[in-house]
């Protein structure tokens, strides 16, 4: 959209890095969708995470090479996010507690039906 002094409006330039960003992602090879079409609780949910993986690791630093990008980013989910960064959604635990936490309670609460 372009307004009556020739701007674009930020309505047009937020299509247009739309735009630009499936086209990147095309030639990456990659699929930008982040969860089911109509679904925002997907999408707040997957953009709490990048906004954490970008904060906490793509602006601290530099990679020279995409597999450098890659490992760093496998060592930040799997040594990191995953067993020792708090949620506020699990209750201020890690994933790996949430999920130890949420397994416990169903075993204690399958024990205590069998009895």
């Amino acid at each position: 959209m372009i307004d009556v002094e020739g701007n674009r409006s930020p309505r047009a330039l937020g299509q247009y890095t739309s735009i630009a960003f499936g086209q990147r992602c095309e030639q990456a090879g990659v699929r930008p969708s982040t969860g089911r079409t109509g679904t925002c609780f997907d999408n707040a949910i997957t953009e709490s995470f990048f906004a954490s993986v970008e904060c906490e690791l793509i602006d601290r630093r530099t990679f020279r090479t995409r597999s450098e990008a890659e490992r760093a980013l496998f060592s930040y989910i799997e040594g990191f996010y995953n067993p020792r960064r708090r949620h506020s959604a699990n209750g201020q635990l890690s994933p790996v507690e949430y999920e130890r936490h949420h397994a416990l309670k169903n075993a204690k609460d399958l024990d205590y039906a069998a009895a």
